[in-house]
């Protein structure tokens, strides 16, 4: 997802590219262009094979980025479609469907930042778009980011507090909860646009609302981590067994990629603001290297939705998307999907609650 500190540089208020020019290493910073000075007189022959390097790495993991995020928009829009218009929504549905949406919205920034950079070459046109998009894409980051962390909270519950959560948790919970993050997640990126850009002077107000930012993102980082070791140890370690269902392992596994894919970038941007001393190469191909994971994150969601509604399946062939889905969304143990299947009744889907 994108970065955050072209808030910085698109503004001029990037402190840590701008201790890098009194240096003379590379002249700016920004999402698209990581420009090396090319002054000819100083260039020697390290240099110039490091610039080379950088301009190689960007434009391959630019290209890799915009595959990525063509396949992910086709995975996203099916998972949208289906969720949005003919499967039955329930509790952690909803959620599914917003966080779709997030990396929806956060793959079609990507694709036109990608077609932005081949189409349009003056500045004018970079620092107009740039600032655009990169709003989006930080808005698209953080909905996604909160929609990971509202479906493990909302797992833990249902299990560790069987009985408040089926009897006592409030009717269209999930549906409130998405709007509440979706203008958490709004209010936070018009805070960075306010705070860096040139409607308001001063370095430190956009200084601090980047750093509120990464703090909040590193705690709703964490969120996921915590509530999902506290539910496996539950399951593991409890002293009733708790059987495995196919929607904990999808939870499961949407977390293990983000933390693996998702996650990088929002490592990287700590660096920087820590102003933590990286090679060179990193200073200019980091950006592309986080870009393309946090795409691979998006783009997976939908691939682990349907592989694992598949795996298990002897009649996959006949199988449609949609009971795939249905059934990676499932709450119900395979032992009784197992028994309704062969006594003839079709398996209906269920999950821990029916409200939204």
């Amino acid at each position: 997802m994108e970065v955050l500190s072209s808030f910085l540089c698109s503004t001029g208020h990037d402190f840590h590219a701008r201790n890098l020019n009194t240096s003379g290493t590379f002249s700016s910073m920004g999402p698209s262009t990581p420009v090396w000075s090319t002054d000819n007189t100083t260039m020697n022959g390290s240099y110039y094979t490091e610039s080379l390097l950088c301009d190689t790495m960007y434009k391959i993991f630019s290209i890799l980025t915009f595959i990525i995020a063509v396949v992910g928009l086709t995975g996203n829009t099916i998972v949208l479609w289906l969720l949005g218009f003919h499967v039955h929504r329930n509790a952690f549905s909803v959620y599914v469907l917003n966080l779709a949406g997030a990396d929806f919205l956060y793959l079609c920034s990507q694709t036109v930042f990608f077609l932005r950079q081949i189409l349009f070459l003056s500045h004018t046109n970079y620092f107009y778009i740039s600032f655009s998009h990169t709003s989006i894409s930080v808005f698209a980051y953080l909905a996604g980011l909160c929609m990971i962390a509202a479906i493990s909270v909302e797992r833990c519950l249902s299990i560790l507090w069987p009985i408040w959560y089926h009897c006592k948790r409030p009717r269209y919970m999930s549906s409130v909860m998405c709007a509440l993050l979706w203008i958490f997640s709004l209010l936070l990126t018009l805070l960075l646009w306010l705070g860096c850009s040139s409607m308001i002077e001063g370095y430190s107000f956009c200084a601090n609302a980047v750093f509120t930012t990464v703090v909040l993102i590193t705690v709703i980082s964490v969120v996921p981590c915590v509530f999902n070791l506290a539910l496996l140890v539950r399951i593991f370690c409890g002293s009733q067994r708790i059987p495995v269902t196919r929607l904990y392992v999808t939870i499961a596994l949407t977390v293990l990629v983000f933390l693996l894919f998702g996650l990088p970038f929002g490592i990287y941007w700590i660096l920087l603001i820590l102003n933590v001393i990286l090679p060179r190469v990193l200073y200019c191909s980091g950006y592309g290297i986080a870009s393309f994971l946090s795409c691979v994150n998006s783009c997976a969601n939908p691939i682990i939705y349907f592989l694992v509604g598949s795996i298990g399946h002897r009649r996959f062939q006949r199988q449609t998307l949609k009971i795939i889905l249905q059934r990676a969304l499932q709450d119900t143990p395979e032992e009784e999907d197992g028994e309704r299947a062969s006594s003839g009744n079709p398996i209906q889907v269920r999950t821990s609650s029916g409200n939204h």
